[in-house]
Formats: C-alpha cells, structure tokens, sequence
C-alpha cells in the first residue's frame, strides 16, 4: 500500500501492481481496492502498471471532516492525485458510478487522461425503469445521520440497484456485506457524482459533449435495457467514443473479458 495526500489534504491509500504504462482503476459504489475484482485484470500486470485506489471514506483512504457535499469536487481531487502520483498523465479505467466520476474527471482534467475506458455508467435516462427519487441523496444523508448504514445499503441496493426487496435477507449472508455496511456513509458520494443523471432524462448527458478525450464505452449484453440504452447514447454524445458490446456479461464483468478489451483500447 502506498499512500498520495489530496488537494484537501485527505490520504488516499493505493496499490500499485505491474510494470508498463500507468492504468488507474475507479471503483463504483461501495468497492474497495482489497477486494475489487479490477486487481490486475486478465494479466494485466504483465501491460501496465496498474493503481487501484480506496475511494475516500473507503479502506485504508482518510475522508474530510465535512463531509456534505462538494463530493464531485473533492473525488475530482483524489483521482488527480493518483495520477500525478502516476507521473503526471494516465490512462484511466471506471465501473459503474466510478465510470461516471471518470468521464466528470476528464472533463475537468484534459489532457491527464491521455485515453479512458467507461464500463456501464449507471445513467437512468428513459421510462424503462423507475428513477432514481430526486431526494434520493438526502435519504441517503439522512439514514446515515440517524446511525442507520445498513438502512443506507439497503436503500441503495433496493432504489438505485433495483434489486427486489425479497433478496435482501439472502445478501446479507454474503461475505461483502459488512464490508459494504462499513462503507455505506460514501454511498451519497456516488449519488451526488451521478446528480441529474439518474432521474430519466436523456437530456442530462449532453454535458458530457464536451469530453474530448478517446473514450471506450462499453455495455453487457445480458444487462438490462436502460442500462443498454443509457451506454449507447453517452457512446453517440462523446465525440470521441469506441462503443463495445461485451458478449455474455452483465454489470460484473469478468475480468477475464474485460483485461484483454481495455488492452487493446488503450495499447492498440
């Protein structure tokens, strides 16, 4: 483990694993870099030299004092440090929320970015599910203010993830939920990098047009049709976007599938 201090003076805790060319790996809502399934994907250690880092409030990662909002802000922040820890500009991979975070960072960052690879941004932009509730964030805030992370999980998995509130019972006996109680208070970090996209409205991409950076967008096969669409349209907006189907994957790629993808995107 080593450690970079944000521009808020936050320690943020990453591994750093191989040699080549410097990949950082964004983690989505509640995943950790001890026990993300991105470490060193399909032998890319042997291609670049990948940092996996602890989003903040996460792992080993310090967090701020306050901690209501400027979420975007201060994440924007982190993910430069890892890259200036990196040498100054790198390539950059994000899953779900943390795709977002990186497409938001590359708006903000240019040139840093030097390629960025996208897998199922989690943008809710058409009616074939429900939106996400515009008071979404604040629940979340609130849940955690009143001491309830796991009521925080819960919510998330059940409102944004859309997992029936019958199965809840069953993930509880997996081995990832405590450690996703333990980081449920970063939840409302995701919700607020999100921010307008999850509320059905396929207007809230055009933001995104003004990306510039060589963007590879990909999507499942098997996952379902807003998520389907919402990747298409983003892969339209940005001008400089590779869109890919992955064959047989849904939002949990396997590494297997995506380590030889992000090679030949970023690589090729």
């Amino acid at each position: 483990m080593q450690t970079v201090i944000s521009k808020d003076g936050t320690p943020i805790a990453y591994d750093r694993i191989g040699s080549g060319p410097a990949l950082i790996h964004v983690l989505g809502a509640t995943a950790t870099r001890g026990l993300s399934a991105d470490r060193g994907d399909a032998g890319e250690e042997t291609q670049f030299t990948s940092y996996i880092y602890d989003r903040r409030g996460r792992g080993d990662s310090g967090d701020s004092a306050d901690t209501t909002g400027h979420a975007i802000d201060r994440e924007i922040d982190d993910l430069e440090a890892v890259i200036d820890a990196a040498g100054g500009a790198a390539f950059v991979f994000g899953h779900s929320s943390g795709a977002v975070l990186a497409l938001r960072t590359a708006a903000r960052l240019g040139n840093k970015i030097t390629k960025l690879a996208l897998y199922e941004p989690p943008f809710v932009i058409d009616d074939s599910r429900l939106p996400i509730p515009n008071d979404y964030v604040p629940h979340l805030r609130q849940l955690i203010a009143d001491g309830d992370p796991e009521g925080a999980l819960m919510y998330f998995m059940t409102v944004a993830v859309g997992i029936p509130p019958e199965y809840i019972d069953g993930m509880k006996q997996a081995p990832f939920w405590a450690s996703s109680v333990a980081v449920a208070h970063t939840i409302s970090y995701d919700g607020e990098i999100m921010g307008e996209t999850m509320f059905g409205d396929p207007a809230a991409l055009a933001q995104f047009a003004a990306v510039t950076t060589p963007t590879l967008v990909m999507v499942g096969s098997e996952s379902p049709p807003y998520q389907q669409n919402a990747v298409a349209t983003l892969a339209q907006i940005l001008p400089n976007a590779t869109y890919r189907s992955m064959a047989g994957q849904d939002h949990g790629i396997a590494p297997e599938v995506l380590g030889p993808a992000l090679a030949a995107f970023f690589l090729g």
